[in-house]
């Protein structure tokens, strides 16, 4: 197969053969943890009951040397990310409340004003921990091209999936080992599917920022958002610290932190009180790093009380997965910055770190404040080929081409530098695949065209005085959703849970 060309998908099954492989993928996912919460206007404090994960029936394939080219970027996007989140200066500029986007987008202005807070204190962070997510789609403005790698965003705060991601990987394996898929693809041959060990790579990273802080008997908080759905992808890596790293995690919502958290004046020790809730009668536990699930959001702090909390738990030695200025640098703004001239230079040696790769992997893409009406203007004139993007994560946000001008004619001046637009990434035709969702039975697959969108995860830890970085890539995801849908957030309810079938 020319590597200008993806295979005609999904393959032609008979009607009995998809009632076959949609009974196998939701047993399998039932009872191998690829499972959500189901909707509820208020989750029950004790489960009740689980719905398998929205997924698709086959891999979709991807180019075998995309693939690879995305997981050698991890690596130079860790160290990226890091030296940004390390560069005070250059925050301040771009996501500061007196000279950034923060002046004029409230969230943004309300992490970087906490985070100022500290510094003026003279509070700093002795480490930083990341747990991130490049995001990319394949790129095909002509038909008979090769497909081109652009990057989407990058995650800095919550990235999540990773723990499912493996254990869809581990489905189509499974459908491949018990049925070959009814011998219907060539391509679909063990070889063919890579092995995603997502769940110990990430786990690593937490271990690593644990080793770091120094303290055996310490553990790890994870904080969460109240009536998450998506517990389960959070729970596999609490398992794998404690039967793989001997280390005890402990979720707490910021409500609850509220209550139970407390910074020791001298020692900025984080300790959480839990009387009747520890081992051996322990009334409070140290706290080694904080793993934010929650806080990427404007609805997860509703009142200043957790904005107060938020800044507690920074003002501690924990270390933090992000830190403010790590989830601040994880903005769409400093995305769009990143690619103007010479200012990736400023934090990378770009003859080591593929500079030229990377910037490769980006589409264009421009400030609405650029030159006064210009970047508006711009935005206008070519709507139908772009993406306008806000300053958040968690999907729902974007405005996409037909929307674009009524939101234009809408937007108050002094807000446009909250927003960046973006060409669009014109991804391959002719894709399908059968998504299957939680409710549907056996012949509630649903064969439509598709997008899927791959996301490389790796993890950085990096800090102390001479800004030191311990990085690596560690797995990977794939998203897939009806190519009419413009969003890709599986928690959102926009995609199915996809692994790669690799095509030369």
């Amino acid at each position: 197969m020319s590597s200008s060309s993806l295979p005609q998908w999904p393959p032609d099954v008979t009607d009995e053969q998809r009632e076959a492989l949609t009974l196998l993928a939701t047993t399998y996912a039932l009872s191998h943890g690829l499972v959500y919460l189901p909707p509820a206007d208020v989750q029950p404090p004790v489960p009740t009951s689980a719905i398998h994960a929205p997924l698709a029936l086959f891999p979709s394939p991807f180019p075998r040397k995309q693939f690879e080219l995305a997981r050698e970027l991890q690596r130079s996007y860790n160290v990226l990310y890091a030296r940004v989140a390390m560069d005070e200066d250059f925050l301040d500029r771009v996501m500061g409340a007196e000279a950034g986007v923060g002046r004029v987008d409230e969230f943004t202005g309300q992490l970087w004003r906490i985070w100022k807070r500290l510094r003026d204190q003279g509070i700093t962070q002795p480490r930083h921990l990341g747990l991130f997510r490049s995001d990319y789609l394949l790129h095909q403005p002509e038909r008979g091209q090769p497909p081109e790698l652009k990057q989407v965003e990058f995650n800095t705060i919550s990235s999540s999936f990773g723990a499912l991601s493996q254990n869809i990987a581990r489905l189509h394996r499974h459908l491949l080992a018990t049925t070959e898929y009814y011998n219907t693809s060539p391509i679909l041959r063990v070889e063919n599917l890579p092995p995603n060990d997502t769940i110990a790579g990430l786990a690593e990273g937490l271990a690593a920022a644990h080793r770091a802080y120094g303290s055996q008997s310490a553990w790890i908080l994870f904080v969460v958002q109240n009536g998450e759905r998506n517990v389960f992808d959070q729970r596999w890596l609490e398992y794998e610290l404690l039967e793989r790293h001997s280390i005890r995690v402990v979720r707490q919502t910021f409500e609850q932190l509220a209550v139970s958290a407390e910074v020791v004046p001298t020692s900025r020790i984080l300790r959480l009180k839990l009387p009747g809730l520890l081992p051996r009668g322990a009334e409070s536990v140290e706290i080694s790093t904080v793993y934010f699930r929650a806080g990427y959001t404007p609805t997860d702090y509703p009142t200043t009380a957790h904005y107060e909390t938020r800044y507690l738990l920074e003002s501690s030695i924990a270390i933090k997965c992000p830190s403010i200025q790590l989830q601040l640098a994880g903005g769409k703004k400093v995305q769009e910055v990143l690619t103007k001239p010479h200012v990736l230079d400023r934090f990378l040696d770009t003859d080591v770190h593929s500079g030229s790769a990377l910037r490769s992997s980006w589409m264009g893409m421009w400030g609405l404040d650029e030159d006064g009406d210009a970047g508006v203007n711009r935005a206008r004139q070519g709507a139908h080929n772009l993406v306008l993007k806000p300053q958040r994560e968690g999907g729902g946000n974007n405005v996409y081409k037909g929307d674009i001008p009524p939101f234009l004619d809408s937007l108050p001046r002094e807000e446009r530098e909250a927003w960046i637009a973006m060409e669009l990434i014109r991804t391959p035709e002719g894709l399908g695949n059968y998504l299957v969702r939680a409710g549907g039975g056996t012949a509630g697959a649903v064969k439509t065209e598709v997008v899927s969108e791959l996301g490389i995860f790796g993890w950085a830890l990096f800090g102390g005085p001479e800004g030191a970085i311990e990085e690596k890539e560690v797995g990977w995801l794939l998203r897939t959703k009806e190519k009419e849908s413009n969003e890709g957030g599986i928690a959102a309810g926009f995609s199915v849970l996809d692994s790669v079938v690799l095509v030369d």
